[in-house]
């Protein structure tokens, strides 16, 4: 064997069982061989760097399986709203506001807030001043603004969209502000401050940084983040390498004709060291708390049974093309009636071909379950999702979806006894990225979630190393510690396994590690 660039001594290795080894050689961005802390001293050479981990648990490199690094700085500017817990604290909050080009601009506003209310500028009208005001929810599918926004967008009354959209109007015809789902959403988009490129530049290698100091190698990225995004990602590598490896999933929106779908082939064949583009991100339905997940009933204010692409079988015929071109596809479904018609059209495609995936899956019947494993269909779902709910149903999740429904919150346990592959994320900027925070609660479901529905450690580990690389078809080379595989890697001062959940969430990382190439040490 040729000498390793790096041998890691000194560690309980994981993958994700125990092995027994203490050492790992990496050469190349490859881990070469596995053995113990004699093995290492014959295996190094002169230029050959050896890091004692003082005892760590070795992990597989650690994936969030649905992310949005790049488009979610541009959604999480501003003021932080996500801890601001009732009408009062905000109204107080965006009257002491920074101004940005005269603008207020806020995120990650929760629906509780508004303690039941219709989501209305005039709730907060008064404390803006008359500047214009756009206030991201923290779904990220709808936002609230204010008249001066309304004005200077031209917005006067409601509009007719080729996707699932609405600019929210009272009985007047008035809008109100409320703003749901990307195209009226977009109304806003080219009145709003831009981030200049620097700027842009610097917060992701900064966020990217952050990530990998939290335990992870990679991130599924369900978006392109704009045109420009593979340039960007070019250039910083450019200067260095990426703290995280990235895959980017582009959307394919309603509407898409065959040029659409060809450049999204295309698009496949993009490219650098550590991200590439891979795999196409669709959308099914919304979310509960917005009135747009799609249901098989509607929810208790009558809405839900719409799906987001106005054409249900135009979706399917996307999909098709893109699984006959050889192309994998993830699409967000959170209610019921989405989740069904994803697997029923992944089930009309026949077997073989590119796998596909399923983000959310929010709520889901019993006779769903089995389906992903039958149809080879991985279930990609955020645990720290279920924060945003109550225990005892009172959040404006629960109550929309009624008791029934609301009782399969989050079936993350049913979903990997019934067999399913089961790729775990934080949905970044909609929850926090920190990794240990998504192993914590995916074994100890919060709000509505049920406790039962909860993950054993070593499934916590598997949904964001193994289970992770089955969701993008690369468990042949990502996902576990082994002589071939990437050497991406996580060290942590406890095992993640056998530790409590809350003592994995606050356990220091000792050490993280993206194609060989060390990107975080404590």
């Amino acid at each position: 064997m040729s000498a390793p660039d790096l041998v890691l001594v000194n560690a309980r290795v994981r993958t994700p069982e125990l092995t027994g080894h203490t050492a790992v050689a990496v050469r190349d961005g490859l881990i070469t061989a596995l053995g113990d802390d004699t093995d290492a001293r014959d295996w190094s050479g002169p230029g050959t760097e050896t890091v004692d981990l003082a005892g760590a648990t070795l992990t597989p490199g650690l994936t969030d399986a649905h992310s949005h690094p790049v488009w979610g700085l541009e959604m999480f500017t501003g003021t932080d709203l996500s801890a601001v817990r009732d009408l009062d604290e905000l109204r107080a909050v965006l009257a002491g506001a920074e101004r940005r080009d005269g603008w207020v601009i806020g995120a990650g506003l929760d629906h509780n807030v508004f303690g039941g209310r219709p989501i209305h500028h005039d709730l907060i009208e008064d404390v803006l001043g008359g500047a214009p005001a756009h206030l991201r929810l923290y779904d990220g599918h709808s936002t609230l603004v204010s008249v001066a926004a309304l004005k200077a967008a031209g917005v006067d009354g409601p509009r007719a969209f080729a996707q699932r959209s609405e600019v929210v109007c009272d009985a007047d015809g008035r809008p109100t502000g409320h703003l749901i789902e990307h195209a009226a959403m977009d109304l806003m988009t080219p009145l709003l401050p831009v981030q200049p490129y620097a700027e842009r530049r610097d917060r992701l290698v900064a966020l990217l940084s952050s990530m990998a100091a939290t335990g992870l190698t990679g991130a599924h990225v369900m978006d392109l983040g704009g045109h420009d995004v593979p340039g960007l990602l070019a250039a910083l590598e450019e200067d260095g390498d990426l703290p995280l490896r990235l895959r980017l999933a582009p959307w394919c929106m309603p509407g898409a004709d065959r040029e659409e779908l060809a450049e999204l082939v295309r698009l496949q064949k993009r490219a650098g060291r550590l991200w590439r583009v891979g795999g196409v991100k669709f959308f099914m339905d919304g979310t509960v708390e917005g009135g747009t997940a799609w249901l098989e009933h509607a929810d208790c204010h009558g809405q839900g049974t719409d799906a987001f692409w106005p054409d249900p079988a135009a979706y399917s015929a996307a999909v098709r093309h893109l699984h006959e071109a050889g192309v994998g596809t993830a699409t967000h479904a959170i209610g019921d009636a989405a989740v069904r018609h994803v697997l029923d059209t992944v089930e009309a495609l026949g077997p073989g071909g590119p796998r596909h995936r399923v983000e959310h899956i929010e709520t889901v019947p019993d006779d769903q379950l089995g389906r992903f494993a039958a149809l080879g269909v991985v279930a990609s779902m955020q645990p720290p999702h279920t924060a945003y709910t109550r225990a005892d149903r009172t959040d404006e999740w629960s109550k929309r979806l009624g008791e029934e429904r609301a009782g399969r919150a989050w079936r993350c346990r049913d979903l990997r006894d019934a067999g399913a592959y089961l790729a775990l994320g934080s949905d970044w900027p909609i929850a926090h990225y920190d990794a240990r925070q998504i192993l914590a609660t995916a074994q100890t479901p919060r709000g509505a979630a049920s406790a039962r529905h909860g993950l054993t450690g070593l499934m916590a580990l598997e949904g964001l190393t193994t289970h992770a690389a089955v969701a993008a078809g690369e468990e042949a080379i990502a996902g576990r510690i082994a002589p071939g595989y990437r050497a991406d890697l996580t060290a942590f001062t406890v095992d993640p396994v056998t530790a409590p959940a809350d003592e994995t969430e606050r356990a220091p990382v000792r050490l993280t590690m993206a194609g060989g190439r060390v990107t975080y040490r404590c």
